[in-house]
């Protein structure tokens, strides 16, 4: 994985003038959505264009603009009435313009626990998965445990946590980025919620949507990648009643980044986008076995990209949602299960989102159709694959989304 850490997450140094990208700038070309199998990009469904474009997408055939360096300080009026009283010494070759940044791609996976068989994969180390996301530049996904064998249970019917084993696991198949922002997060307290801290902190895996106060909690992950820095945050829309006000992070006080306060998660959205050249946020939400977005997902997606998110994604649902484009941004309502002990059709039907950014937006997007079986993910081919993708462009129909971007 290329990703990179730039500094902390909490506060990062403002980028130089000539590095940062106009908010909302959308060079746009053609889109597919395509399924990924066997070794190559098959059953391609484009929204524009023909093969050929998906081929030139695929190889980041895009133009970029590149950054213009600063110009040198004129001398003064004084100086420049001066004569030279020794000979003038040549200029030195002006400094090599700075590269484009390349297409970026970013892999999105939805939840992971480690109850029955899903435990038993993640011990052998998730040998079903392959490179299915070890070949994006950047992962993420949602762990939705407490990584912790201590703590007290939130007295829940389902209380999930994973021993700090399961980071190298992950690690191990290609993930970077983790998001606990969800309804599991805290499942074994403030002592759970330190140890998973402890043991992220450790493993060197970065964790989103929590933290020992609300700026941890609510602060971007930011990782430059072929000259891109890509801000990842965190949150959830999904708490219990009875726990909402102790699990959510507030000056002083350890919790998670709840999308319920709407106005701290949008303010960190809008201080992103001046950080970063792509904004992504990953969030908990919707109503569990729903295959259609609520309205509150719909409302809280539109504020989001107004602020300036180049992607939402999410789960909670345990089936998959729709996806597509609001305005030129993407989202997706639902990734479903995916390291999940699940015992229904529904349940077992996952996948991989990856989008290529570029140019401070997204340019591309591909569903990898995947099937948990025993609790581990295994991707699909062949027919099985391109039965997988129609099903999942087909719930794009009960969302507010579009198959193409349209610029604003």
């Amino acid at each position: 994985m290329n990703a990179q850490p730039t500094g902390g997450r909490p506060h990062l140094p403002p980028l130089r003038t000539r590095d940062v990208l106009p908010a909302r700038r959308r060079p746009w070309r053609r889109i597919a959505l395509a399924a990924v199998v066997a070794g190559g990009v098959a059953a391609a469904v484009t929204t524009q264009g023909s093969a050929e474009d998906v081929a030139a997408a695929a190889d980041g055939a895009r133009p970029t603009a590149a950054a213009q360096e600063p110009v040198g300080e004129a001398k003064s009026a004084g100086e420049a009435k001066s004569a030279p009283t020794t000979p003038s010494i040549p200029p030195s070759s002006p400094p090599a313009p700075t590269p484009p940044a390349g297409p970026v791609t970013i892999a999105f996976a939805g939840d992971v626990h480690g109850e029955g068989g899903s435990g038993v994969a993640l011990r052998a180390g998730l040998p079903s998965i392959g490179d299915a996301l070890a070949k994006a530049d950047l992962t993420v996904l949602n762990l939705e445990a407490a990584v912790t064998d201590g703590g007290s249970g939130a007295g829940k019917q389902f209380a999930f946590r994973v021993p700090a084993s399961t980071l190298g696991v992950l690690q191990g198949v290609g993930v970077d980025v983790v998001t606990l922002a969800n309804n599991h997060g805290m499942d074994f307290g403030l002592q759970g919620l330190r140890d998973t801290l402890a043991a992220t902190q450790a493993a060197g895996l970065p964790a989103v949507g929590i933290g020992v106060d609300e700026a941890q909690a609510y602060a971007p992950h930011i990782a430059t990648v072929r000259g891109q820095r890509i801000a990842v945050i965190g949150a959830t829309q999904v708490l219990d009643a009875s726990l909402l006000e102790a699990w959510t992070a507030r000056p002083g006080k350890p919790g998670l980044a709840s999308a319920k306060r709407q106005d701290r998660l949008v303010a960190e959205v809008a201080a992103a986008r001046e950080q970063a050249d792509v904004v992504v946020v990953y969030l908990h939400w919707g109503r569990e076995l729903e295959p259609c977005p609520l309205p509150r997902q719909q409302d809280l997606a539109r504020v989001l990209v107004d602020a300036g998110a180049d992607a939402v994604v999410g789960g909670h649902a345990h089936v998959l949602l729709g996806g597509g484009y609001l305005g030129d941004s993407y989202v997706d309502y639902g990734l479903g299960n995916f390291v999940f002990n699940t015992r229904n059709a529904e349940g077992s039907k996952s996948g991989v989102l990856t989008l290529t950014v570029q140019d401070g937006g997204v340019t591309d997007a591909a569903w990898q159709p995947v099937t948990i079986r025993g609790g581990a993910p295994k991707p699909l081919a062949g027919a099985a694959a391109e039965q997988a993708l129609q099903d999942k462009l087909s719930r794009r129909a009960c969302t507010d989304l579009a198959p193409a971007p349209t610029p604003s």
